[in-house]
């Protein structure tokens, strides 16, 4: 099992930063974030592998640290759009994908909330 806890979530005003970090219990091989705004499904935002350089999507960046177990998620230019409860998902699965039956851990997940 792995337990993963997620930290850093907060209110914010548009065009605002943030980052939010999850630690995991052990090493595990692929690392992501997922978010829920609500009245909407969970969706796929980025993941990393533990082979992986950090990598973007538009406004956000994931990035990685091995020796702490632990992701980021580095979110520039935030918009109330991305208001939503960001969780941590983690898989040993090398070959993993964005659907969230790859995903075997999740964490609780950390609020984000946007105001314009």
């Amino acid at each position: 099992q792995v337990q993963l806890v997620e930290s850093g979530g907060e209110s914010v005003q548009a065009g605002g930063s943030l980052r939010i970090s999850c630690a995991a219990s052990r090493f595990v091989y692929a690392m992501g974030w997922f978010r829920q705004a609500p009245g909407k499904e969970r969706e796929f935002v980025l993941a990393i592998s533990g082979r992986d350089a950090p990598s973007a999507k538009g406004r956000f960046t994931i990035s990685r640290d091995n020796a702490k177990n632990t992701v980021y998620l580095q979110m520039n230019s935030l918009e109330p759009e991305d208001t939503a409860v960001y969780y941590c998902a983690a898989t040993d699965k090398v070959f993993f994908s964005t659907n969230l039956g790859d995903w075997h851990y999740w964490g609780k997940g950390t609020q984000v909330t946007v105001s314009s």
